[in-house]
């Protein structure tokens, strides 16, 4: 398993959403991102998803 970092923000840059999660693989860690800003409510808020290795897997400005 390798863990994954979520990020959301507020429109003024205020983080509102820094959680680490583990996953199987990318493909895996995007599908439990996107649940993850669901469950939330931040599917509209600017948010980002990146791997161990710094790729960008999710991201909305």
């Amino acid at each position: 398993m390798k863990t994954y970092k979520l990020t959301a923000f507020e429109a003024n840059g205020e983080k509102i959403l820094d959680e680490a999660f583990q996953a199987e693989n990318d493909e895996a860690a995007k599908k439990q991102g996107e649940q993850l800003l669901a469950e939330k409510n931040l599917l509209d808020k600017t948010h980002r998803c990146t791997s161990p290795a710094g790729k960008l897997l999710l991201f909305h400005p």
